[in-house]
């Protein structure tokens, strides 16, 4: 089940009023608890946002509780002004703390997502280089075309044996789309409206290609072209080994 995440504007709203509200729950409590245990208790609050939210709200939250603090919890109450060096001191501590945190948050969900994402890939790749090493190699020729029609979410995708025919735009080893003698805009103008061609090579011999009849616009990532040329060189392995000559001992 995919995590619960705050995303739009509305998760703006939701930063700025929940350090409002645990604000509210604690003002009871002024006089009785320290501020600075009332600071660790909004960065909590911060650091919840800032978990299921974007970089911009773990921000809001945390301004958000550092002008909270500074309005219920500091002397003149009700007031955005602090009279003493220890509550400005603290109220400082917690807009830093909280802006730290939710920066850390952040970059926290971007390795998360690379992981998942580079496990998946690695889990293709392993488990083509087991068929490789084991199956025959139309059963490998199949796997790495439906591999690839699911990796860069393909219309389709067959697989040709034997010589190069026309110059369709070709995916090249380093993972860049080539049209003819420039490199394609992927990025900006997304997977060209043609076949394209990734050439499949064994022991560095050419023994066919996979034509990648790719949605017009679609953008695969830079990683997921990787994989896909990674794929092919598994196909080319065994191709290439069941077509070597077997020599009498």
């Amino acid at each position: 089940m995919r995590r619960f995440e705050m995303r739009g504007p509305l998760s703006l709203v939701a930063a700025a009023v929940i350090p409002l509200a645990v604000s509210a729950v604690l003002l009871p409590l002024r006089g009785h608890l320290a501020n600075t245990n009332v600071a660790l208790l909004l960065v909590v609050s911060v650091v919840a946002v800032a978990a299921v939210g974007h970089r911009m709200a773990g921000a809001v939250a945390a301004l958000s509780a550092a002008a909270w603090f500074d309005f219920f919890f500091t002397s003149p109450y009700e007031r955005f002004a602090i009279s003493g060096s220890s509550d400005i001191t603290t109220a400082v501590l917690l807009l830093a703390v909280g802006l730290a945190v939710s920066q850390l948050a952040a970059r926290a969900r971007r390795f998360e997502v690379i992981a998942v994402t580079d496990a998946g890939h690695l889990d293709r790749i392993r488990e083509a280089a087991d068929m490789a090493r084991s199956r025959p190699a139309p059963a490998v020729v199949d796997h790495v075309r439906a591999e690839l029609v699911d990796l860069l979410g393909l219309r389709g995708c067959r697989f040709e044996p034997g010589s190069l025919l026309g110059r369709p735009p070709r995916l090249e080893p380093d993972g860049s789309i080539v049209v003819g003698r420039r490199t394609w805009a992927t990025d900006e103008l997304g997977m060209p409206g043609k076949e394209v061609e990734l050439r499949v090579f064994g022991n560095g011999r050419y023994v066919g290609r996979f034509m990648l009849d790719a949605v017009p616009g679609s953008r695969p990532d830079r990683q997921a072209l990787l994989v896909a040329v990674t794929l092919a060189d598994q196909a080319g392995a065994a191709l290439e080994t069941s077509t070597r000559p077997v020599h009498a001992a």
